[in-house]
């Protein structure tokens, strides 16, 4: 199965939710289905590439992703939230890629996750044609790489579901498997845990890229 590249124009299913979307896949409709590949395709490789850091090998498990969406679509449940489903797949499978790769270097993305601290356009910011700053920017991405391999993957794996897919504590809790409690307590660990590895970084003349 390939995952098209297109826009998808059905006028039938384009106005339905993703929830309606999936009793017509269960159906067999491949017009549905290819409705929600549309809408998902992005945010599914964009949530498996902040994992693993990889975005062709991010691309090949969306397609693995959106697979398995239509192999199992009889095991899905109307009464929840699609997103919710297709994202714990999409986790599963990326978890499952990082434990392969466990001696690899650089399987966490950085878009997004400077959210933690506070302002990241400071660290973010386009800098221009001066090759001191881009050469600054660097270094402290590498920095801020760092901080987060440092910290332990189920840590990180909050950092990236909460701050960068925005997706809400209970979303997370089934993501993930684990209790409400739970989630916010390595969420609140997991920043304060980045912050303590980035203050220097914030302290120390980030205001100059």
């Amino acid at each position: 199965m390939q995952l098209s590249e297109n826009k998808v124009t059905v006028p039938l299913f384009s106005g339905l939710p993703d929830e309606e979307l999936m009793e017509h896949v269960v159906r067999n409709s491949e017009a549905a289905f290819a409705m929600l590949v549309d809408r998902y395709r992005g945010r599914i490789i964009n949530l498996v590439c902040r994992f693993i850091n990889d975005r062709e090998r991010a691309q090949e498990i969306a397609q693995e992703v959106f697979l398995r969406v239509f192999v199992h679509r009889e095991r899905y449940r109307p009464s929840g939230k699609f997103s919710t489903w297709i994202y714990t797949i999409a986790a599963n499978l990326a978890k499952n890629e990082i434990r392969r790769r466990v001696r690899a270097r650089g399987v966490v993305s950085l878009d997004g996750l400077l959210e933690v601290t506070g302002d990241s356009s400071r660290f973010l910011a386009d800098p221009g044609p001066r090759s001191d700053q881009r050469v600054r920017q660097r270094e402290v991405r590498e920095w801020v790489e760092g901080a987060m391999q440092a910290i332990p993957e189920k840590y990180r794996e909050v950092i990236i579901l909460r701050d960068m897919q925005q997706l809400s504590y209970e979303e997370i809790e089934q993501v993930l498997g684990i209790p409400g409690g739970t989630v916010r307590s390595r969420i609140n660990r997991a920043r304060a845990a980045l912050q303590e590895k980035l203050s220097g970084l914030v302290e120390g003349g980030i205001d100059e890229l």
